[in-house]
């Protein structure tokens, strides 16, 4: 097991959880639009660090962005295997491609 498919296990779990002793459980009972709006704020906080050049500091943002996408995922119980499984769909098939395809 990866460590970020032990994460997604343990998001999933603290979806039942009290939201005054799990931060995940908290944003999870603000519902899909505040997580959403949390994964939004880490992502920009990512790209500034990408834009800066601090290696550290992007690896860690990118650790939140991470988190963030799988709570806002859980938040409409999307699943990181749900997710693999489409990445796996799409594996071999030229970006291009499977950008034209969605977009036409």
């Amino acid at each position: 097991m990866t460590p970020l498919d032990r994460l997604a296990a343990t998001i999933a779990a603290r979806k039942t959880a009290d939201p005054d002793t799990s931060w995940t459980a908290k944003l999870l009972a603000g519902g899909p639009e505040k997580c959403a709006r949390k994964f939004g704020e880490e992502a920009l906080e990512a790209i500034v660090e990408a834009v800066r050049g601090d290696r550290a500091r992007l690896t860690a943002e990118a650790a939140d962005v991470l988190y963030h996408l799988l709570v806002m995922l859980a938040a409409r119980d999307v699943t990181l295997a749900d997710v693999l499984a489409e990445l796996e769909r799409r594996e071999g098939t030229s970006g291009l491609a499977e950008k034209a395809a969605r977009d036409g």
